[in-house]
């Protein structure tokens, strides 16, 4: 199962983070504007997410994440979906409904990390480290990646959140 080392923090001033970002030397940009539909989940740490892209491509996504704030790994599984409305019926009768997330997001590579800034609508503003894992590294390895790239990026621990949007916007609600 594919493993990552996630950090995700509230960004203040997006422009600023986005040329410290362009410093690093990133590989690939893409503008995705993203819908995700959450459903319930049997387990405490588990999220079932239907991903919905502009262009009408969808993926389901299942995965395991603690909620701490900082470098934090995560396990997922996903699946790219044909007929992301008969999907999203299906599971809504089955699980329920918990939220929907809407953002754009742009992403980065850097090394082996996605660099994720999102503007996530009744939110904010955000940042997301994910260090994608090969199987011989370790978590130790991986957050000392997500640690370094922080400290680069100037994001200090007070910006850093725990759990996912989702979350979030329960929370406010």
């Amino acid at each position: 199962m594919p493993r990552n080392v996630e950090i995700k923090a509230r960004v203040d001033t997006p422009e600023a983070l986005l040329e410290k970002v362009k410093q690093q030397n990133p590989h690939h940009h893409e503008e995705l504007h993203q819908t995700d539909t959450f459903f319930h989940s049997g387990k405490p740490e588990g999220r079932v997410k239907l991903r919905e892209f502009s262009d009408a491509k969808a993926q389901l996504l299942s995965y395991d994440r603690s909620d701490q704030e900082g470098p934090k790994m995560s396990t997922y599984s996903r699946c790219e979906i044909d007929d992301a409305v008969g999907l999203k019926a299906t599971l809504e009768h089955a699980y329920g409904i918990k939220g929907v997330v809407e953002k754009v997001r742009h992403v980065y590579l850097v090394g082996q990390t996605r660099v994720h800034l999102d503007e996530v609508k009744n939110l904010g503003h955000f940042m997301e480290l994910e260090v994608v894992l090969e199987d011989e590294q370790s978590l130790e390895q991986g957050e000392a990646i997500a640690q370094d790239l922080m400290q680069k990026l100037g994001i200090e621990s007070k910006d850093l959140i725990q759990g996912a949007y989702m979350d979030l916007l329960l929370k406010q609600a």
